[in-house]
């Protein structure tokens, strides 16, 4: 028998979603060394449903990325995403809604204290978003998943203003003269809570502008964008 110690209601509450079909959910939650227990038993496991959810997690959060910063190339957003949609990023998500503890297990895989491992968490939550998808359309599975990776990108967002470009830019430009790079806010755009700031900085002759959700997240973009004219190795 399945080793399920915990109410899956409990589950759908941390999603915020209540499955209108009980086997997607079923089927998301039960891994291979499960299913291939059960001889002549048609049971799926959750293989297919990783594959579909690895894709909407990926369009979900793709389209987060390059709504909370219009202005960065495709090169850094593939980083960003990257970083968001990991094996390791992935289980920490699914040990934050307890999700292990909902898989259904083989008997070996129970025994190795399968409900632990990153890559059967991970694969899990792919499973679970695509069942979501399934269940309730994409617009649903988008809301879901923006709310699963919601500290994630939080925390993301707080490394990359962190990761400060105008200190390097200062460091860059000094020679000797009390020049420095000089950043005025010229737009703002969109309502109080959801504002983009627009900034331009002037430095050694080049004009550039940066765009984000704050000041400061503006004039770090401008100063990236800088350093990436002023020093493109």
């Amino acid at each position: 028998m399945p080793m399920t110690p915990s109410d899956p209601k409990q589950l759908c509450r941390h999603l915020g979603y209540t499955f209108v079909d009980a086997r997607l959910l079923e089927q998301a939650l039960r891994h291979s060394s499960f299913a291939n227990e059960q001889p002549g038993d048609p049971l799926q496991s959750n293989e297919r449903l990783e594959f579909l959810g690895d894709a909407v997690i990926n369009l979900v959060v793709g389209h987060l990325l390059m709504e909370e910063n219009p202005t960065l190339p495709e090169g850094a957003l593939s980083r960003m995403r990257a970083a968001l949609v990991n094996e390791k990023r992935l289980a920490a998500i699914a040990r934050s809604i307890q999700l292990g503890d909902h898989i259904t297990l083989g008997k070996g895989e129970r025994q190795g204290m399968g409900q632990k491992k990153n890559s059967i968490l991970s694969d899990a939550l792919e499973a679970l978003i695509a069942a979501v998808y399934m269940d309730g359309g994409f617009e649903v599975a988008f809301a879901v998943a923006a709310g699963l990776f919601a500290g994630a990108l939080k925390d993301l967002f707080e490394k990359a203003v962190n990761q400060d470009f105008k200190t390097q830019l200062q460091e860059m430009v000094q020679d000797g003269s009390r020049r420095v790079p000089e950043y005025s806010v010229v737009g703002e755009q969109g309502p109080d809570h959801e504002k983009t700031f627009q900034v331009q900085l002037r430095v050694r002759g080049q004009t550039v502008e940066g765009a984000g959700r704050s000041k400061k997240i503006a004039e770090q973009d401008a100063a990236r964008k800088a350093l990436e004219i002023l020093d493109p190795s």
